[in-house]
Order: C-alpha cells, then structure tokens, then sequence
C-alpha cells in the first residue's frame, strides 16, 4: 500500500511518497525578496500553483500512479477551529482532483499533525502516535508546547505552553535581515552561530510554560548594536530561544511526568537548539524532516488507511 502527501505552507511547496517503510519528499523554498520578511497569501497561493506540477514532476517520473490507494494533504495550520490560510487550499485542490483521477479516498490532516507525524517517523519513533507526549512546533509562524495524544489513527494537539507573542521563527528571521541574511533565515543564522565564542544570551521569564519574544527582538537589536559582531549576535538570539524553550518545558514537564519531549517544525533543525535542549533526552526529527514537508502527511494517510 503507498499514498501520496501534499503540504503547501506559507514557506514551502511539497509532495510526498510512503509505502508504509520508506518515502520520499519534494519540496521547494516559496520566493521571496532579498530583505523582505515572507510572502502574502495571494503572491504564496501563485507560487505554489507554479511549483506543485513541477514537484509532482519530478515523483511520478519514478513512482506508478497505479500502486498508490489514498492521497492525503494538509487542509488548515492546525486541527482546530476557525484555522484557515487561503495557501492550503492550493494543496486541497490538486489532492482533490488526483484522488479523483486515481479513484482513491482523500486523507484530511493539518499542517501541525504533519509535523509531528514527520518529526517521528524520521527519528524512528513512529510508536509515540500511540502514546501521549509532548511536542514543540517551532516554525514560522507558531511556537507551542503541545499535549499529543492519540486519536484515532491521528493525534490530537493541545497547547499547553509556548509564546504570547511573536513566534521563535519571526525572532530568527528578524535577526536575519538585521544581519542581511537570506529569508528564511534559519539555517544562515544556525551557521553563523558556529563561528561565535561568547557564551551571552538574555533570560526569558516564563510561567507556566508561557513566554514572550517581543523583548527579545529588542534585546537582540542592542546587542548587535553594541558589539556589531554578526556570528555573537546569532548565537545570542539563538540562545535566547533554546533555553526558554528548556525552561518552558521543564516547567510543562513538572505537570505531565515522564512523557517524552518530540521536537517539530523549522527551527527545530537548528544546531544549537538541539544541544542546548540535550538534558531533556527529546526526539528530534532528522533536519530535513524538521522543515515544511509533505512527509508527515504521507504517514498519516497510510496511517488511516491501516485503520
């Protein structure tokens, strides 16, 4: 049995392959501007009607459509109600019209269940679906501590923690275009980061795994402002976010014992993110897995499809 994922976030175009064992991503980077901070829904919606046949280009030149028995795809950011963005609807429509075409049920999820459905599958840990744990979605545009539980063949995600403000990614990107670097810039500040050698960062207060990275923003600007040294200032901000994502979880912790910790989303690809946050023994996707990808959406359509 084999499925077909399709994920169209605000960051990436993607496409996926699972057979139960072994799969394969598409993907590909939305454009956006030198210096600018993303996209808008209707300039993202464009790029991915522009990407996604040449990404499913690429996976039918080697996979017979004939052997696939579902097509899943991500629908809303997350699996609750009133979450809509206009660029999955990109996604739904050419899922839609290729389970049609293959004669095959259509698999819903949200964009937050592929993740973590990706996170696990990718670090072998695909017996956590099954079991309550927590998980970061760090990316973009959302950071939360999540409660998973099982539902069905699926799992259900409450937010327990994360930021009151803006997201771990908008700090990230920030500090990329105050430091010139390319949008998203994750993997630009996580290599820059290598090069530093101070050990700074600003303690964020947190409560009850709440916390806010609007001062942070600021803090990061003053310290670039004062030292104009590019790689200190991405390890600070990068500092800054690992340690209250540790403390936020250790807080949440003191509250679920004992559950294991599952790292998803974009920023959780990042270096120092991982060293930092070691102590609590979590499951970190591998790095291509942690950005946007179809993957996630691929196991759990085999996943209903078992079910």
């Amino acid at each position: 049995m084999s499925v077909i994922g399709i994920d169209t976030s605000n960051y990436t175009t993607s496409i996926a392959f699972f057979d139960g064992v072994d799969g394969e991503n598409q993907s590909k980077l939305l454009p956006v501007k030198q210096g600018e901070l993303g996209l808008r829904q209707s300039d993202a919606v464009f790029a991915h009607i522009k990407s996604l046949p040449e990404l499913s280009g690429r996976l039918f030149s080697h996979v017979d459509g004939k052997t696939i028995t579902a097509v899943g795809v991500s629908t809303r950011p997350r699996a609750v109600e009133g979450s809509y963005m206009p660029c999955f609807m990109v996604g739904y429509s050419h899922a839609k019209m290729l389970s049609q075409a293959l004669g095959v049920p259509l698999v819903e999820v949200s964009h937050q269940q592929g993740h973590v459905a990706a996170s696990l599958w990718s670090a072998g840990r695909l017996d956590l679906m099954d079991t309550p744990h927590l998980a970061w979605h760090l990316s973009g545009g959302t950071t939360e501590l999540l409660l998973v539980e099982p539902e069905g063949n699926n799992v259900r995600c409450t937010r327990i923690g994360g930021t009151t403000d803006i997201s771990a990614g908008q700090l990230i990107d920030r500090t990329g275009q105050l430091l010139g670097l390319p949008f998203p810039s994750g993997k630009y500040l996580d290599a820059l980061s290598r090069e530093a050698v101070g050990r700074d960062w600003f303690r964020v207060k947190c409560r009850n795994g709440e916390f806010s990275l609007s001062g942070v923003q600021n803090k990061v600007q003053q310290f670039y402002e004062a030292r104009l040294d590019p790689a200190e200032t991405a390890a600070y901000a990068l500092r800054c976010v690992g340690n209250a994502v540790l403390l936020a979880t250790g807080q949440a912790m003191a509250s679920h014992p004992e559950l294991s910790v599952v790292f998803s989303g974009g920023v959780a690809s990042n270096s120092m993110l991982r060293e930092i946050t070691m102590p609590l023994n979590p499951v970190f996707a591998q790095p291509q897995y942690s950005t946007d990808n179809a993957m996630g959406v691929a196991v759990l359509a085999h996943r209903a499809m078992e079910g």
